[in-house]
């Protein structure tokens, strides 16, 4: 079978939609207790990972393929092909900061903490930039880190804004932006070349099939 691991969250029910309208079988695909349905018709088992494990998955070949968000693949830093983008799972990874930062030189301000899912690529920011900073990894809501003074800023992904805005937050700065991308293990793309490519092309093809509808 190949074995194509799909992120748990927002990409989920777009990358089940996206094979169901190639034809795959995902029934409890959307139960979040069940974690690898078969689809024996196909040859294909699909494993329902976090979004930072799938390209860890794919990078050491327990899964052939995947799909996961831009923001994590490049957190992970892993050695895979991402041969294709999906044009769904739009969001952008910033800095925010309360509204004092805002109309500040937060710049520079030096000891600022920083809390964060993306530690590796807030470093990079940081660092990048010569900016003095103490990285604070963090797990569940980023947006409260500076409500209770863990942290002075936060970095995290941003769809409209509005988790922001409701914590009152404001954005400082965009690091990238992000959407979903079919990830592929770098043997499997040789081993199995003919299944993956075909898999790509139908995958595109559903693309231009609804740019074309739209």
């Amino acid at each position: 079978m190949m074995k194509i691991a799909l992120a748990k969250g927002r990409l989920l029910d777009p990358s089940i939609k996206l094979f169901e309208s190639l034809g795959y079988d995902l029934r409890g695909a959307r139960d979040s207790r069940k974690l690898v349905i078969d689809d024996a018709a196909h040859g294909a088992r699909f494993l329902i990972a976090k979004p930072m494990d799938v390209p860890i998955y794919v990078e050491y070949g327990a899964a052939d393929a995947g799909i996961v968000g831009q923001d994590a693949l490049r957190e992970g830093s892993v050695n895979v092909y991402e041969p294709l983008v999906l044009d769904y799972g739009h969001c952008r990874l910033v800095v925010a900061g309360k509204p004092e930062y805002q109309n500040a030189e937060w710049r520079l301000l030096a000891g600022l903490r920083v809390a964060t899912k993306y530690p590796r690529v807030t470093r990079q920011y940081f660092t990048a930039r010569g900016l003095s900073s103490e990285i604070i990894e963090v797990y569940g809501s980023v947006e409260l880190a500076p409500m209770v003074g863990l942290a002075d800023l936060i970095v995290d992904v941003v769809d409209t804004g509005r988790t922001l805005r409701e914590n009152g937050l404001v954005e400082l700065d965009e690091i990238f932006k992000s959407q979903a991308a079919f990830i592929v293990n770098r043997a499997a793309h040789t081993l199995r070349v003919d299944e993956i490519r075909g898999l790509i092309e139908k995958i595109d093809g559903t693309r231009t099939n609804a740019d074309e509808r739209g």
